[in-house]
């Protein structure tokens, strides 16, 4: 069986894509679905494509379950780069989800590891976040270019960086 936060991830694409409705967070919550924290939830096809991945760096909701629920809705219905997930579909999902540490300043590029931590780059009020640990994105160099094309920020732009680490489910 997968792991609670999955499970979680799973009812809630599953009840909203079939019902329209929103499942409640669990009302004991232990473990990983304890306390406030950034989620992202990712949806993948069984043949490995993306089909929607939203999530959030920092709390939003009351705790983590709660976190983990929405960003599920939104990553099955909201993801503007795919058209919604439809109920016959739901069979054919592979669902992660990454529980994300409070995010830490960076000095410099040094201070990074693709596969250790992710990566937000901000300049201004643009911000962009990569995961740690995607396949084909093997360098922070990688990583940060990757968070520039998403937040529409030039090459030459000076940035801020920040890295985070992430408990990741499948």
């Amino acid at each position: 069986m997968a792991h609670p936060a999955v499970e979680l991830a799973k009812r809630a694409v599953e009840r909203y894509v079939k019902e329209k409705k929103i499942i409640k967070a669990p009302e004991v919550l232990d473990g990983a679905l304890k306390g406030r924290a950034g989620a992202f939830v990712s949806i993948h096809s069984l043949n490995g494509d993306l089909r929607g991945c939203i999530g959030t760096f920092a709390p939003t909701r009351n705790n983590i379950a709660e976190e983990i629920i929405y960003n599920a809705i939104a990553a099955a219905t909201q993801d503007p780069r795919f058209p919604a997930i439809e109920a016959d579909e739901i069979p054919g999902l592979d669902i992660s989800v990454d529980i994300l540490s409070p995010p830490e300043p960076a000095q410099s590029v040094k201070d990074l590891n693709a596969k250790e931590y992710g990566v937000i780059v901000k300049s201004g009020n643009k911000r962009g976040l990569l995961l740690p640990d995607l396949e084909g994105v093997d360098s922070p160099e990688q990583q940060i270019a990757v968070c520039r094309r998403k937040a529409g920020i030039g090459d030459k732009e000076p940035v801020e960086l920040f890295r985070f680490r992430v408990m990741r489910f499948h």
